[in-house]
């Protein structure tokens, strides 16, 4: 941890004889589950549903995977604000999380980080499969141990395979509907793994200063633009090609095929654009990228929910 983290870490936090306000804690609750990112989740889990049975799953079984999969990857999240509380301090887009401004404590972060493992465990186990209750265990284990704990601070690689939790959502909504995981299941967490680092380096890139401030080597912290845009642009590549690997292994038809290359060249298309502007020293523009990745991996699993409708 870098010395400019150990000062900060010590800055003096409100004094908690001045209680915070109902309000203010319930809103830091609220936002130790980083529900913006949860969003995501959420978008791909219910098309796997559809995938899984090739039409409607059940409503109940749907619903509740939906409520214990934001309960799982809150817990997370804020497992993560926990351990991350130091760098937090330092870094400009995280300063005013709930730890942070000292609306909550880190104890009572922990135990609402524990509580929700627990109540998100019993929802997706009692209400839908134990093997989707186990999935996602497995899911807030890797983020915090592997992820925050170990990968995070130590390697530019980090996201890589940090980002194998994120495709746990993909795993779970197949399990919750089939009690089982078929090949094509594994397919989709092949895409999302593929996908994640072109998604989050662009973020890294805008956020390079925060990174480097705290000693985190995200690679765009670590390497020049030309180095992450061509690494963006391969794994951008990649992403469309395991895409259409879906097409033969789940009998998707010419729906999802059409809107699989439409999103991916999409994607592909910006991150060629922020490469060749890194390379000419031009100014980029990352952001560009990292909205192009959510909206084309929005239209691809859209497009898998219309095709498995269509094509039963």
């Amino acid at each position: 941890m870098s010395t400019t983290v150990r000062a900060e870490s010590g800055r003096a936090q409100p004094s908690r004889r001045d209680r915070v306000p109902f309000g203010r804690q319930v809103r830091g609750y609220v936002a130790l589950m980083k529900l913006r990112v949860v969003e995501l989740l959420l978008v791909t889990t219910i098309p796997v549903m559809i995938l899984a049975v090739r039409g409607v799953p059940d409503l109940l079984v749907v619903a509740a995977t939906l409520v214990g999969g934001t309960l799982s990857a809150g817990a997370a999240n804020a497992f993560n604000m926990v351990i991350d509380r130091d760098i937090d301090r330092v870094m400009h887009r995280t300063r005013h999380r709930p730890l942070v401004t000292g609306d909550l404590t880190p104890r009572q972060a922990l135990v609402f980080a524990l509580l929700l493992t627990v109540v998100s465990t019993l929802v997706l186990g009692l209400l839908t499969t134990w093997l989707a209750a186990a999935l996602s265990l497995a899911a807030i284990g890797f983020y915090v141990f592997i992820y925050t704990m170990w990968l995070k601070r130590r390697t530019s690689q980090n996201i890589i395979w940090g980002g194998i939790a994120g495709c746990f959502p993909v795993l779970i909504g197949w399990a919750a509907v089939t009690g089982t995981l078929a090949p094509a299941a594994w397919v989709l967490f092949a895409l999302i793994f593929l996908w994640t680092p072109p998604h989050y380096w662009p973020l890294s890139m805008r956020y390079r200063d925060d990174y480097s401030s705290v000693g985190v080597p995200m690679l765009g912290a670590v390497r020049g633009p030309a180095s992450v845009g061509l690494q963006t642009v391969l794994y951008a590549w990649a992403t469309l090609a395991c895409s259409l690997l879906l097409i033969p292994v789940a009998g998707m038809g010419p729906v999802y095929a059409l809107v699989a290359l439409g999103a991916g060249g999409w994607f592909v298309l910006e991150t060629h654009r922020l490469y060749a502007r890194a390379l000419a020293g031009e100014e980029i523009a990352p952001m560009r990228v990292f909205h192009a990745s959510i909206g084309s991996l929005s239209l691809v699993f859209l497009g898998i929910a219309v095709d498995a409708l269509l094509f039963r």
